[in-house]
């Protein structure tokens, strides 16, 4: 069975008031077993543009992945995101195990 993956690249503008998204984010990702693979740190983008921070979340299956966009949770969570930060965000289906 195949995981399912969020890739984002994001642009923070107001970094205090995101951490109430990164607070409010942990239920979802808890309730659909998200684990965060990557999450800011460095990074060297070597070909192309990006935004400053990337991060890639880990879920078992990629309609758990879809499911935690979607649910109410999520979408709770995005709302503080969203008058903050500018983001790209793809959800995945990993290789078959």
């Amino acid at each position: 069975m195949s995981k399912g993956y969020w890739i984002g690249h994001i642009d923070v503008a107001d970094p205090a008031a995101y951490e109430a998204y990164r607070a409010a984010n942990a239920e979802a990702f808890g309730k659909y077993g998200g684990r965060f693979l990557v999450r800011g740190g460095e990074q060297t983008v070597v070909e192309g543009a990006l935004r400053r921070r990337t991060l890639v979340i880990e879920f078992p299956t990629p309609e758990a992945a879809r499911a935690c966009y979607d649910s109410p949770e999520y979408q709770r969570a995005r709302a503080l995101r969203l008058p903050v930060s500018t983001a790209d965000l793809v959800i995945v289906r990993g290789l078959e195990d």
